[in-house]
């Protein structure tokens, strides 16, 4: 198991290089760059200062002459404020010896580190992530494996609608459902529209933030929630009844064993493989995918609106540090994963399948 592990960890390097790489280069072909917003911006500059955000950057002190239009050594120098001022593969080159070293660089647009930036938005993103992966697997397990139990039942049928029916809702428009009924100007307005903790958070005791930190995170939560479990419960339920029919569930409930002993010392462990797989997919869709109009409807600064806004803005150092990030978490992840199998089913041999 240790080779594989080693040789997993040696695969993820090639695979972060080929996917910069290939997000590298179909940016170079996106129209509407940092540099042409910038060139934009100016050529509509009216008087001293008047170019958007850039103009402070660039310490403007007349027009530029911009209804004239532009000259060689401000381009040049737009370029080099940018680092667009070497040929693309230079700037790649020392992209990937910067991101060997976790050094991504600063923003375009916010004056910041890409690392601090991401530090900043990542406590938001694992909260939600976190919270929601957890509670969705203990609703999934124990209903999928009743729904098994008690297949073809009413029970069955009953949380079968419903689990379709909210299966069927978007997540952002379940999210605004929520927050007309229970927050703001609702009928039931018991939660905060905006943030994940109040503006005197600091000033409170421990106990008075955890209680806020809770009021603050339960709508998104039940939002991910009620939008993320279905997928979870049908494959835990699909899961044990393929094992309830198999040939030792039958032996061992010819021996005597009762049904619950059956399910849970015999099926429960065969049944869990295909559920331990979900784990990396269902939290990296919520932290990377699932939050982003979430984070955006209840003005929540997570990861997800991070990555949004600048690829909106073309804030390349942002969008491909991110991009670094979420990779690198995504194959760790999956590696996590084939331990886990392991750890599950002692029988499942990774280093013979490799070879």
């Amino acid at each position: 198991m240790l080779d594989y592990i080693i040789k997993r960890i040696l695969l993820i390097i090639p695979t972060l290089f080929i996917i910069i790489l290939l997000n590298f280069i179909i940016v170079q072909f996106a129209p509407g760059g940092p540099v042409e917003n910038a060139i934009a911006q100016l050529r509509g500059v009216q008087a001293a200062g008047e170019a958007g955000g850039i103009g402070a950057r660039l310490k403007v002190s007349d027009s530029y002459k911009a209804s004239q239009g532009m000259d060689d050594e401000l381009v040049a120098y737009i370029k080099k404020l940018y680092e667009f001022d070497k040929p693309a593969h230079e700037r790649f080159i020392d992209m990937v010896k910067n991101y060997a070293t976790f050094e991504f660089g600063k923003s375009f647009y916010q004056n910041k580190r890409v690392i601090d930036l991401v530090y900043e938005r990542l406590p938001i993103s694992i909260s939600l992530g976190l919270w929601s992966t957890l509670i969705i697997y203990a609703i999934s397990i124990p209903l999928g494996i009743t729904k098994a139990v008690r297949n073809g039942e009413r029970f069955d049928s009953i949380t079968s609608f419903i689990i379709a029916f909210l299966y069927a809702i978007p997540s952002f428009l379940l999210a605004i459902i929520l927050v007309m009924l229970f927050a703001g100007d609702g009928p039931f307005s018991y939660f905060p529209m905006r943030g994940l903790t109040s503006s005197n958070f600091d000033e409170l005791s421990l106990l008075e933030k955890v209680k806020d930190y809770t009021w603050h995170i339960a709508l998104p939560c039940i939002t991910l929630t009620l939008s993320g479990f279905a997928g979870l419960t049908i494959l835990t339920k699909n899961s044990f009844l393929e094992e309830v029919n198999k040939q030792y569930v039958l032996t061992a409930r010819s021996k005597g064993l009762s049904d619950n002993s059956v399910l849970y010392m015999h099926v429960f462990r065969n049944a869990m493989l295909l559920i331990i797989t979900s784990i990396p997919e269902i939290l990296l869709k919520i932290l990377f995918t699932g939050t982003v109009l979430i984070e955006i409807i209840f003005s929540l600064n997570g990861l997800g609106l991070l990555s949004y806004e600048s690829a909106i803005n073309r804030d390349y150092p942002v969008v491909f540090g991110t991009l670094y990030i979420f990779t690198l978490i995504g194959l760790i992840s999956t590696l996590i994963t084939d331990i886990l199998y392991v750890v599950v089913d002692p029988r499942i041999d990774f280093e013979k399948r490799a070879n």
